[in-house]
C-alpha cells in the first residue's frame, strides 16, 4: 500500500520501462542486493531490471498474464487471465525466484523496551502520513484510533444502524473530540455493492466478500466527497496477535504452530491474499489504501515481539499495541476489545439474510456464496 496511484501494463522489460509503486527502484534494487526483505518502505511492486516484484508482505498485489509473464499490470482486469505474483517473489521469463523472506527475530526480553520500539514505529509511521486528500476509515478500535488520533482527516465508519462498529465509533470518536461521517448501509447498498467488489476482486467466496463491503462502502462515500485516499488499519490484528486462535494457541486447531508466537506467525503469511483484495477493492471504488500499520519499521517491532506482548496470561490480545498508543489514544479506546468488521458492521448477518430471502437457505451447501455468484 502506498501514496502513488495510477495503473499500467507493460511488455518491454528494460530499465526505461521500470515502474513500481510503493518505493523508488532503486531502493528495490539495493533491497534485492541486501535480501533486505524490510527496506523502509510500506511495500512496494512492479518492473524492475526485468522481472516484475512483490514485497515480503505482499503489500501491494501485481499480476502478470499466465501465458506471458512479460505483460503485467497493477490490475488484473488489464489482463486476460490474471496470474498473481507471490509475496518476497521476482517473476521473469524464466520463472519466479525468492528473493525476500520476512525475518524471524528472536523475541525482545525486555518488555518496556519492546513496547517503547513499537510506540516509535507506530507514531513515525503514522506522522509520515500525508494528509492531502486523505480520509480515515474509523471503526473505534486500537487499530483505527491509533491512526485517527494523529491524522487530520476526517474519519467514516461504516454499517447498519444498530451495528456494533456504529455504536462504537461514535463513542470513540467522541473520546478523542473528533467528528465522525458515518455510512449508514441498507440492503440496497449490498445489493449494488456486491458486483462491484467482484469485479474489482475477481472473488465471490461469502468471507470475502462480506468483508470487502464495509471497505467498499466508506471508500465509495470518502471518494464521493472528494478524498482519493484512505487510511485503514490493516495488519495490525496480524502482527499484533490480535486473533482468538492466536490467543488460543496450541489448543485451537485452527493454527498448527504451538505457541503464540508461531500462531502469529501463520496468521502474518495469510496477508498476501487478504491485502491482494483489500488493495483491489478500495481502488475499486476510487481511493488509494494508505497502511502506517504496515510500514516496515512496525512490521520489524511487531515481529520482535515475545509471546507474552502479542496475548498477556489473562488472554488480552494486541498487549503491545495497546500499551504504546495509550501515549495518543485514550484507555478506554486503546484497551476495548472490538468485533471483526464483517460481524461488527453486521454486513455478514445482513448479506445471509439477503442471501435466504432470495431463496439460498442455510441448508444449501454455500449458500451465501451462491447469492453473492446470482448477483454477478
Amino acid at each position: 500500500m502506498t501514496d502513488a496511484a495510477g495503473s499500467a501494463a507493460g511488455r518491454s522489460f528494460d530499465a526505461a520501462n521500470d515502474r513500481v509503486r510503493g518505493a523508488s527502484a532503486d531502493i528495490v534494487r539495493r533491497a534485492s542486493a541486501d535480501g533486505d526483505p524490510l527496506p523502509g518502505t510500506v511495500g512496494f511492486a512492479g518492473a524492475v531490471d526485468g522481472r516484475i516484484v512483490r514485497d515480503a508482505l505482499g503489500r501491494q498485489p501485481v499480476f502478470t498474464e499466465a501465458t506471458d509473464p512479460t505483460a503485467w499490470s497493477f490490475d488484473p482486469n488489464d489482463l486476460a487471465v490474471p496470474e498473481t505474483v507471490p509475496a518476497g517473489h521476482a517473476r521473469s521469463t524464466a520463472g519466479d525466484e525468492r528473493v525476500w523472506s520476512l525475518p524471524d527475530p528472536d523475541p525482545e526480553p525486555d518488555d518496556r523496551a519492546a513496547v517503547r520500539r513499537v510506540r516509535g514505529a507506530v507514531r513515525s509511521a503514522v506522522d509520515d502520513t500525508a494528509t492531502e486528500g486523505l480520509a480515515v476509515a474509523f471503526s473505534g478500535g486500537v487499530d483505527s484510533a491509533a491512526l485517527a488520533a494523529r491524522l487530520d482527516a476526517p474519519l467514516y465508519v461504516a454499517g447498519f444502524p444498530e451495528s456494533h462498529d456504529v455504536a462504537a465509533a461514535r463513542t470513540a470518536a467522541s473520546k478523542l473530540g473528533r467528528d465522525l461521517r458515518i455510512v449508514e448501509l441498507s440492503h440496497e447498498d449490498i445489493e449494488r455493492a456486491v458486483p462491484e467488489i467482484v469485479a474489482a476482486t475477481g472473488r465471490t467466496n461469502a468471507m470475502d466478500v462480506s468483508i470487502a463491503l464495509s471497505l467498499f462502502l466508506v471508500a465509495e462515500r470518502a471518494a464521493a466527497d472528494g478524498f482519493d485516499r484512505l487510511a485503514v488499519g490493516q495488519g495490525a490484528d496480524e502482527l499484533f496477535g490480535g486473533y482468538a486462535k492466536v490467543a488460543r494457541a496450541p489448543e485451537d486447531e485452527r493454527v498448527a504452530a504451538d505457541t503464540v508466537r508461531g500462531a502469529r506467525r501463520e496468521v502474518v503469511e495469510t496477508l498476501p491474499d487478504q491485502l491482494e483484495r483489500d488493495v483491489l477493492t478500495l481502488r475499486g471504488a476510487g481511493v488509494e489504501p494508505v497502511a502506517p500499520l504496515l510500514h516496515d519499521r512496525v512490521v520489524a517491532a511487531a515481529l520482535a515481539l515475545p509471546g507474552r506482548m502479542l496475548v498477556t496470561e489473562r488472554g488480552e490480545r494486541k498487549w503491545a499495541l495497546r500499551l504504546a498508543v495509550r501515549e495518543w489514544v485514550p484507555d478506554p479506546v486503546a484497551f476495548r476489545e472490538k468485533k471483526a468488521v464483517q460481524y461488527g458492521s453486521l454486513v455478514s448477518r445482513e448479506l445471509d439474510r439477503l442471501a435466504r430471502q432470495a431463496g439460498y437457505k442455510r441448508r444449501m451447501d454455500d449458500h451465501v456464496d451462491r447469492y453473492v455468484e446470482s448477483l454477478v
